[in-house]
């Protein structure tokens, strides 16, 4: 559909060259030639598209680390090489774009909108061929009007075009634009696929690395312990302590080996994740812990006014709005006359030699009208529908604002207070060392006993593993951030899909 100013620019044009046809030509040609031009130019069945108001507050919640008034940032201007800045995730995320297959099938996908709209479009031009024929034909003596048999020959060739249909109302162009805007609602879609595959190769990757660093600490507790079982052993065999604290340090061992196996089996179920999502083998080798800086960039939520141009999935849907905006224009339009015009031109002779002679012309040029009169309510119908189904976009449009906002609003809680859990651990751990520590001074004075060290040192294994869990799911919460923010949607070339065509393309 034109945009309402093209659509006034087009129409004064039109009006303007209607002024000089009094002078070209006669009344009635100029008159019908002034109504096809002006029905041409400026009739549209379609209804406006008018912008849904926000279904949302105007800001987020406001949290300690994003105050009222503070500067916005645009997460869309932050591509996902910016954001993602650690190299080996990086690459991984490259691959991932390269062979995802759910990224393979979004852009199928778009390929098949493309073609979708090249075969709308197509209908607003006629369909020229070029076509030659012959016959021969005997005519037996009863039927023939000499009463003799008669032996026909007839051969032709021409250019023409079959049912073209002048498109007075609008229909065939607002079929075009919702064809047009069903492209690029599945274009949006494919970055929307493409968006989340980011985050998820993300979000598995820093799984992967949290299993890693709690699999060192695993790994050190089990080396922590099994030399505290050799010394507990030396002394149980000269009899400076007893076969009871013996046992205890060789359960906290065998409970150290029991989640080293529990955590190589998380690793293992991971990669194979990491690598689903990937599309196809890749060398994952523990790594040793880095710091949390070192594998995101920061960034600021903005307003949820952002998301309408940002959020691919938002964009999807204003697209299937303005798609279903147009097939209300086609099904008004078919309430009206229907003009369709065949013809060709070319010669024709009796004698295949004679086929391009002079005076061998011939043509044919074949209009038609039709009116619907009666059809049992189906065109009704079918307007009924494609409001019906406007409705539901409509619905649907508002209903992925609020999905987005929520998500944002989501990610903002779990960062702020996963961030006061990771402070409160790290306090913590602080205190289960020297609890540790002193524990074990206590018990090497004889002033306690070893099960108070070994519910120290249970305790501080317990509080590094949820430290390093916590540290990754605020990584993680960044990551959704960023995915909730479509982020990167301004700096990311279109990979998959073409240029887009101009709407008002004819």
């Amino acid at each position: 559909m034109l945009a309402n100013a093209q659509k006034t620019a087009l129409c004064k044009r039109h009006l303007a060259f209607l002024k000089t046809l009094p002078g070209r030509l006669p009344g009635k040609e100029a008159l019908i030639a002034s109504f096809a031009l002006l029905m041409v130019g400026c009739a549209s069945m379609a209804p406006p598209n008018v912008a849904v108001p926000l279904p949302v507050s105007a800001a987020y919640p406001v949290t300690p680390e994003h105050p009222a008034g503070a500067p916005e940032a645009n997460a869309a201007a932050l591509s996902w090489q910016a954001f993602l800045t650690d190299a080996q995730l990086r690459a991984l995320v490259q691959l991932a774009l390269d062979n995802n297959r759910d990224l393979r099938v979004a852009v199928a996908r778009v390929e098949q909108s493309r073609a979708r709209y090249g075969i709308q479009r197509a209908d607003l031009f006629p369909s020229v061929g070029l076509n030659a024929d012959g016959s021969n034909e005997r005519v037996p003596h009863d039927l023939s009007l000499t009463g003799q048999p008669e032996i026909n020959h007839q051969y032709q060739a021409g250019v023409g075009f079959n049912t073209w249909e002048l498109d007075f109302w609008g229909r065939i162009r607002s079929l075009r634009d919702a064809a047009l805007d069903n492209y690029l609602a599945s274009d949006a879609g494919r970055r929307a696929v493409e968006l989340s595959v980011i985050s998820e190769v993300a979000d598995a990757y820093l799984q992967l690395r949290e299993l890693d660093e709690r699999l060192a600490l695993a790994h050190r507790t089990v080396e922590t312990r099994e030399a505290s079982l050799a010394i507990f052993t030396r002394r149980v065999a000269v009899g400076s302590t007893s076969q009871l604290d013996l046992t205890q340090v060789q359960s906290l061992l065998q409970q150290a080996h029991t989640l080293v196996a529990q955590l190589e089996q998380s690793r293992a179920v991971q990669v194979h994740a990491l690598e689903m999502l990937v599309g196809k083998p890749v060398d994952l080798r523990p790594e040793a812990s880095r710091s949390d800086t070192s594998i995101l960039a920061e960034m600021a939520p903005g307003l949820p006014s952002d998301l309408l141009i940002n959020r691919p999935d938002i964009v999807q849907a204003e697209y299937l709005l303005k798609a279903s905006n147009a097939n209300i224009g086609a099904a008004r339009a078919a309430f009206f006359p229907r003009i369709v015009l065949t013809g060709s031109a070319g010669t024709a002779s009796a004698e295949l030699d004679n086929l391009f002679a002079a005076g061998s012309g011939a043509w044919n040029f074949a209009p038609s009208i039709s009116l619907p009169i009666f059809d049992a309510g189906r065109n009704r119908s079918n307007l009924a529908l494609a409001q019906a189904q406007r409705e539901e976009t409509v619905a649907q449009y508002e209903q992925s604002i609020q999905a987005a906002f929520r998500d944002v609003a989501d990610a903002l809680t779990d960062r702020h207070w996963l961030n006061e859990q990771v402070l409160t651990l790290q306090t913590t751990q602080s205190v289960q060392l020297e609890r540790a520590r002193l524990a074990k001074l206590r018990y090497d004075s004889g002033a306690a006993a070893f099960l108070e060290v070994l519910d120290a040192e249970r305790d501080l294994l317990d509080v590094e593993q949820q430290l390093v869990q916590r540290r990754r799911e605020l990584l993680s919460s960044q990551v959704a951030l960023y995915n909730a923010l479509g982020g990167g949607q301004a700096a990311i070339a279109l990979s998959a899909a073409s240029p887009k065509p101009e709407r008002n393309a004819q």
